[in-house]
């Protein structure tokens, strides 16, 4: 046997591939008020920030 064949999973794995352009929703920051960009749509009540604020308010 080449390969485990129990662990092997191809190409299944948690990688999405190239699926096309994402789709953008313009936002506000909920930090600095400046209007960007995200590659989701925020669900509503839930801080969305901006690429600089977005790291102070990480979760480590």
């Amino acid at each position: 046997m080449a390969f485990n064949d129990r662990n092997f999973r191809g190409n299944s794995g948690g990688f999405r591939g190239n699926t096309g352009p994402r789709e953008m929703t313009k936002v506000t920051c909920s930090d600095c008020g400046v209007e960007t960009e995200v590659p989701f749509k925020p669900t509503e009540g839930r801080p969305v920030y901006c690429r600089e604020c977005f790291p102070k308010h990480k979760k480590f």
